[in-house]
């Protein structure tokens, strides 16, 4: 599955000789539980203080009734903490539905959505994962802006995320 995430980046990228890209490939683990549910996932770009520089995704629960899917981001304790208790959700190019065991790839291009630009530096991207009945996983992946090549860093979670690859294209 591709899902290509423009907005959220918009002018992160957009500023001379950063990168075109980011994209990250994300594996949620096939578990064998009694009651398997579709981990909520959040991801954004810290700076090296650990403010938040670019929220890049949220799945949730889209579908509830009543929006009772939004309750439950209060699982994703950083992200929560960080962004979403101060965001009204959804938000546009953000937010999406969950995702079921398996690889996905998310690609954050240049977009229409102008957000502050990204000055060189250290920085980190996080993704966070919870599910219902299970567990919760937070996964971090330092990474220089900008860079001149073609980069892919990798790290691996434990139980509700798997490998995660994080490659900046320039």
């Amino acid at each position: 599955m591709r899902i290509i995430l423009s907005a959220a980046l918009g002018s992160l990228l957009a500023g001379p000789a950063l990168a075109a890209s980011i994209k990250a490939e994300v594996e949620i683990p096939r578990l064998s539980v009694a009651e398997y549910h579709k981990p909520y996932v959040g991801m954004w770009i810290e700076r090296a203080d650990h403010s938040v520089a670019a929220n890049l995704a949220v799945w949730y629960d889209t579908d509830m009734r009543d929006d009772e899917g939004v309750k439950w981001l209060k699982d994703l304790r950083q992200w929560w903490r960080r962004i979403g208790r101060a965001t009204e959700v959804p938000i546009d190019g953000v937010s999406g539905a969950t995702r079921p065991p398996g690889t996905h790839d998310v690609s954050f291009e240049i977009g229409a959505k102008a957000i502050s630009a990204l000055p060189p530096g250290d920085y980190t991207f996080v993704i966070e994962a919870a599910r219902e009945l299970g567990g919760r996983e937070l996964i971090r992946v330092p990474f220089q802006w900008p860079q001149r090549a073609k980069q892919s860093m990798n790290a691996r979670g434990e139980h509700e995320l798997g490998r995660v690859t994080v490659t900046i294209e320039p």
